[in-house]
């Protein structure tokens, strides 16, 4: 039995001046004092890794800049599902009693830290060293990929795909620490420019500057009682071309087994918190966590079913698209928001109910997934 004790997150988008380890700083010491706790109570830290600061031993860097002596450090590396896994493995450190307080931190300067080029080059090395890389695709290239493919498999199309960054600028534009928050129309989307066809800008989510961290605790230190109920992770390929068939990917996998940990069902969720990096990331997962039809998560976007008010709020906080991406950090800011709507603290952003949320996770090109059930008790 594990808890998420605090929380803590920065703005995200230009951070001029401020280093990796400034950002993950900030977040670590937002979360430590949400969660009513000292730095020289936490006695585990999980790292996420850093694009801009590749240190083989980011985690013990990162706790001899911020003060801590931990007696358990990791770092962890699994894309953008690294959030969730680090949570994964700080609620199994504590449950086993390795460690009472884990810390979990992620951030990165991605947009004043590094260039384009070098963004690019370093993300596009998720691809196969000798039969994707020398291609020269990028990120995008291998998500427009697979959307051409959904699309053409699932009758999905470019306009449906636009629902899902309208409903992440809308959400984004109530929370002052979104990088855009400007309303966005799907001809906004559609007439944005090409990026890899069929995804355009608005369809891909920014580069930016940010941190986020939270606190995995034995037991509650303050009034938030988010428990999580159970969590499990998928792995079916690392490489687009050796990637199963898209009804075959690893989402579906690491949901049943979720729900088995956990006992709960998806008719049991009141919240969402799914990855987005690109509009087809966001609309495939949530059909393969049986959040909507295949095919249909589009149609539940325009009917209202995802909005703040809807039937399952989504994202409240907009999510990679809007709030922002910045590495590991970027998927942590789900968390936090899923956090704050929890326990009441999400403000103007606040759901009728989030009692009980789902979180997913995807790493790489739907490579890594992990999945998790938090109830509030």
């Amino acid at each position: 039995m594990t808890y998420i004790t605090g929380v803590g997150l920065t703005s995200y988008g230009k951070h001029e001046g401020l280093t990796s380890l400034d950002l993950m700083s900030k977040a670590a010491e937002l979360a430590i004092a949400d969660a009513g706790l000292k730095r020289a109570d936490i006695d585990g830290i999980l790292c996420g890794y850093s694009t801009v600061s590749p240190h083989i031993m980011l985690a013990t860097v990162f706790a001899e800049h911020f003060g801590i002596r931990p007696a358990y450090a990791h770092a962890v590396q699994v894309g953008g599902a690294t959030g969730l896994a680090m949570t994964m493995l700080a609620h199994h450190l504590v449950d086993a009693g390795v460690v009472r307080h884990v810390l979990v931190v992620g951030g990165e300067n991605r947009l004043t830290g590094q260039s384009r080029d070098a963004s690019i080059v370093a993300l596009a090395q998720v691809g196969h060293p000798d039969y994707e890389v020398p291609l020269g695709p990028t990120i995008p290239a291998y998500y427009g990929l697979v959307a051409s493919r959904y699309m053409h498999d699932y009758g999905v199309t470019e306009e449906d795909l636009a629902e899902f960054a309208v409903l992440m600028r809308a959400h984004a534009a109530t929370h002052p620490g979104a990088q855009f928050r400007e309303p966005i129309t799907v001809a906004d989307v559609m007439a944005s420019k090409p990026v890899a066809s069929p995804l355009k800008l608005l369809d891909c989510c920014p580069v930016s500057d940010g941190g986020a961290a939270f606190v995995v605790s034995r037991e509650p230190t303050n009034a938030a009682r988010v428990k999580i109920r159970g969590c499990a992770q998928a792995h079916t390929h690392q490489h687009v071309t050796a990637a199963p068939r898209l009804s075959e990917l690893g989402a579906e996998i690491s949901i049943a087994r979720a729900k088995q940990a956990s006992g709960m069902a998806i008719t049991d969720v009141r919240y969402a918190a799914v990855y987005d990096s690109f509009t087809i990331t966001l609309a495939m997962l949530l059909e393969d966590l049986g959040l909507a039809r295949r095919g249909e998560a589009a149609s539940r976007v325009r009917s209202g079913y995802f909005r703040r008010d809807g039937e399952i709020p989504l994202n409240t906080h907009g999510g990679l698209l809007s709030y922002g991406h910045c590495g590991v950090g970027g998927a942590m800011a789900h968390l936090v928001e899923t956090h704050l709507q929890m326990t009441d603290r999400a403000g103007n952003r606040q759901v009728r109910d989030a009692s009980v949320a789902l979180l997913h996770g995807d790493g790489g090109v739907l490579s890594s997934h992990v999945s998790m059930f938090l109830e509030r008790v």
